[in-house]
Order: C-alpha cells, then sequence, then structure tokens
C-alpha cells in the first residue's frame, strides 16, 4: 500500500467522466494520484460518471446543467477561494484558460501552479500561462511547451492494469484498427485510401474504424470518409463503429493486430500507447504518403505468427518501462512535493 504524503492538490481539468470515449482515462489519473496525497479537488468544467475515493471532492462549473460561461467563471472563483485552505498545490490539465484565469490569485495565495499543456501549437497566451506556472509537463518533444526551461517531458501515463491483452480474446489475423475521434486531423481518408489499393492486390485484411466526430466539420469529413470507403464497406472487409467509453473500447485493441494512427508528427497520440499496452503492432505514419502506408501494412501483415507476438510483446513492455500511469503519477507527486514544506 502506497503511504500518502501530505500534499492536497487542486486539480483542474475539463471533464470527469469514467464514460466519456475522449477524456475518460482522466479518471484513472485521479483514481491513481488520489492514492499519493492527503485529498484532492477536482474542479471540471463538467461532470458525469465517476466513482472516485473518499479523499476525492469533485466540483463542477456546470456545463451538464448549461450553465453561461459568466456563471462557468464564477463558479470558478467561488471555488478556488472557498476551497484555499484545502489545497497547496494546483495542477491545472490541458487547459491554459485556467491558469491565465487563477494564476495571480493562486501566486498571492502562496499556491505552487503546474500545468499540463500538450498541444503542438501555442500563442502568447500560452506562454504567459508558462510565466504564471512554476512548472510545465507535457509527452512530446514537438509539443509548444517543449521549448521552456521550465518544461519537463513526463510519461504519456497509460493504466496497463486496464490496458493488457487478454488469453480469453484472440487477435483476428490480418486485422486493422484506426480508433480515435473523426476529424481531418487523424487523416483516415490517406488510411482508406491505402486499403482501397490492399483490395486491389488482393491483399488479405479487415479494417475497424472507432471514433466519433465532435465538430461540424468532423461530421462533413465523416460522412466523405463513407463515401469513399463505400467499396470496402460493401464487401465486408472495412467496419465503421461509432465511438464509446474505455470499457467498451478495450476489446478493440485486444482483437486486432495492427494499430494504424496517421496524426502528424509529435502528438504522442495516447491511443497509440493504448494499442502498445495491448501488445498490438503499431503502424504510426508521418507522412501523407499512400503508397508507403501500403506497403508498411503489407509488410506488417505478413509477418509470421511468431514474430507477430515477439513485436506485441516488445510493445507492451516499452510501455510499461518509459509510459505507464504509474510512472507517470509517480514522477508527478515526486514533483508536486520536492521542496515544499508540506
Amino acid at each position: 500500500m502506497i503511504e500518502k504524503n501530505k500534499t492536497r492538490i487542486l486539480i483542474v481539468t475539463q471533464k470527469v467522466d469514467k464514460n466519456d470515449p475522449v477524456l475518460g482515462f482522466f479518471h484513472s489519473w485521479i483514481m491513481e494520484l488520489s492514492q499519493y496525497h492527503r485529498s484532492v479537488i477536482v474542479v471540471c468544467l463538467q461532470k458525469g460518471i465517476y466513482d472516485l475515493p473518499e479523499n476525492v471532492k469533485v466540483l463542477s462549473l456546470g456545463k451538464e446543467d448549461d450553465r453561461s460561461k459568466f456563471k462557468y467563471v464564477t463558479n470558478f472563483y467561488r471555488y478556488v477561494w472557498r476551497e484555499r485552505k484545502n489545497y497547496n498545490v494546483v495542477f491545472v490539465h490541458m487547459n491554459q484558460e485556467y491558469v491565465l484565469l487563477g494564476g495571480v490569485l493562486w501566486k498571492i495565495l502562496g499556491k505552487k501552479l503546474y500545468l499540463w499543456r500538450n498541444h503542438k501549437f501555442g500563442n502568447f497566451l500560452t506562454n504567459l500561462s508558462v510565466l504564471l506556472s512554476d512548472q510545465v509537463f507535457c509527452t512530446s518533444k514537438f509539443s509548444y511547451t517543449a521549448r521552456f526551461k521550465k518544461t519537463i517531458l513526463m510519461p504519456v501515463g497509460i493504466d496497463t492494469n486496464f490496458f493488457r491483452p487478454s488469453l480469453n480474446i484472440e487477435k483476428v489475423p490480418g486485422s486493422i484498427l484506426s480508433l480515435g475521434r473523426i476529424s481531418r486531423v487523424k487523416r483516415l481518408d490517406v488510411l482508406i485510401e491505402a486499403l482501397l489499393r490492399l483490395k486491389e492486390d488482393g491483399i488479405y485484411f479487415k479494417a475497424t474504424i472507432v471514433g466519433s466526430p465532435i465538430s461540424v466539420d468532423d461530421c462533413v469529413y465523416e460522412r466523405e470518409l463513407h463515401l469513399m470507403a463505400e467499396p470496402l464497406v460493401k464487401c465486408g472487409i472495412l467496419e465503421f463503429i461509432s465511438g464509446g467509453a474505455q470499457d467498451n473500447i478495450i476489446d478493440f485493441y485486444k482483437n486486432h493486430e495492427v494499430f494504424v494512427n496517421l496524426t502528424p508528427a509529435g502528438s504522442m497520440d495516447k491511443t497509440i500507447f493504448e494499442a502498445m499496452a495491448c501488445e498490438m503492432m503499431v503502424l504510426v505514419n508521418n507522412e501523407n504518403v499512400v503508397k508507403e502506408l501500403k506497403s508498411n501494412l503489407v509488410n506488417l501483415l505478413q509477418l509470421n505468427q511468431k514474430d507477430k507476438i515477439k513485436l506485441g510483446e516488445k510493445n507492451r513492455q516499452e510501455v510499461i518501462n518509459k509510459h505507464s500511469l504509474f510512472l507517470l503519477v509517480k514522477s508527478l507527486s515526486e514533483i508536486f512535493t520536492t521542496d515544499h514544506n508540506l
């Protein structure tokens, strides 16, 4: 059992909902952090379904009740001030806006402020949020915040106890998976074009694209993809499935052989590492080259079974050694308590 230190953390994040298809992973982060620290207060824009220990308090700004942006801001300041004696460290996850809103107040109150930001792009507001923060965390050297001296590169934070292969679920030979939000940045059109060429060449495969659109443009892109992929869908070698909670998507990782992620270089997309933790072969293609993608897919699909298993096991060990949730939270907790009189 982990001995809790005296640190009391205020986490500010976008959403607390273990069933959310995009942000559900953060529920396990909170769970793990709560094992190391005396108490955790989570202020989120929106809350859904959660199951957290007694030393965790969740406070919502009210998006689930369709409150106004003005109400979000007033609730934010109300919670930050009301709970000021109940936390000594602030951890802002993803959204620099909260650092801009609360940074000066937290400085006046003497709170240590940490920002997690892994976006590739930034601006003068990002620079200001970094200035207000004591330290900044990201996972990719291509992140905008990686350029600052106070930034620390961190593990991705994959729950390897949850994302793991199953003895009861076998990987389907020739199976290809893409999983994540339906968005142009994911370049799924490149994947579909490569699959069409595999079909033309008589290469056996069966592919699944799992995900849902969020924005209006995402919905337009999804319709474009369905039209483009119609020949593959009609002959039963490609299936589109809507995204869901982690508990619902884990089996896709477990029963597919090859995971394809075409997000531009440096994204450190967590789905890549989730797939690796489930002993999938992973193909990350950073160039918009269909011919190259097709060639790489053929190489992986035609490996013998022994080599496929060996590559999958190697991928899982890589995540355990460098990117597990245990390593991430241990690193964060050490930083949160170092040089603090807590």
